[in-house]
């Protein structure tokens, strides 16, 4: 594989305040999550401190929502671990995408910026690589700037939760969905990326309506990534 241009991996702190600034108008939709998320928190029996601290550590909306779905009942610990792990096994695949930028890195800074690292930073930041401009700082400082709204919402929605109760009557919960969409269609376009997003999307799909919860996001992230793992483009083949 041929290495990236050193100007791609650029990362300075304009770039990270750049990227906080460009990713601030999505994380206000973040913000109504967050607030959902504290009063679920609060109903669900978690302590004040104990639902920010998990908002501020975990930091991934969906698995959060799924642990308190059973933090309720008498499940192990195990379970619980084994739920957010399947939910946010996808990282482990933007990671791999990541690294040719990521490796250049010092072992701190590589970690720091994926401690931050959600759907739409690294859909940003890839479409910055795709372009032919830095995205390390775009990863990291809108990663930031999500994380710290979602930390706002749920200090929000710990104490004034209950004037959003269902962000799902407002149409918030399709956002998310569609600023990704948005990432895809503005991305790359040619027939291997088409085939791939078309085999990653019907095995999620497949998985969705056939396999245990929440097992297609491993099992969509997984087809696409494997299938572009091995059809590479032609640059790209040495």
């Amino acid at each position: 594989m041929a290495s990236p241009r050193p100007e791609l991996h650029h990362f300075d702190r304009q770039l990270v305040w750049d990227g906080f600034k460009q990713l601030v108008p999505i994380s206000l939709f973040v913000v109504a999550f967050g607030i959902a998320f504290g009063l679920a928190a609060t109903q669900t029996g978690l302590s004040e401190p104990l639902t920010v601290a998990m908002s501020t550590l975990v930091f991934a909306g969906a698995s959060q929502f799924a642990a308190l779905e059973l933090w309720g009942a008498q499940v192990p610990l195990l379970t619980v671990l084994l739920t957010v792990f399947a939910i946010n096994a996808r990282h482990l695949l933007m990671g791999a995408t990541l690294y040719p930028w990521l490796q250049h890195l010092s072992t701190g800074k590589r970690y720091a910026v994926m401690m931050v690292a959600s759907d739409a930073n690294w859909a940003m930041s890839m479409q910055a690589f795709s372009r032919g401009k830095p995205g390390l700082g775009l990863l990291f400082g809108g990663g930031l700037a999500l994380w710290s709204f979602w930390i706002l919402g749920t200090w929000l929605g710990i104490y004034f939760g209950s004037a959003i109760q269902d962000p799902k009557s407002l149409g918030l919960d399709m956002v998310m969905g569609c600023f990704l969409l948005a990432m895809v269609v503005g991305g790359e376009k040619n027939l291997r990326m088409l085939v791939i997003w078309v085999v990653a999307a019907g095995s999620s799909l497949f998985a969705y309506w056939y396999l245990p919860e929440n097992s297609h996001v491993i099992v969509g992230a997984l087809a696409g990534g494997i299938l572009g793992a091995f059809w590479m483009e032609s640059g790209d083949e040495h």
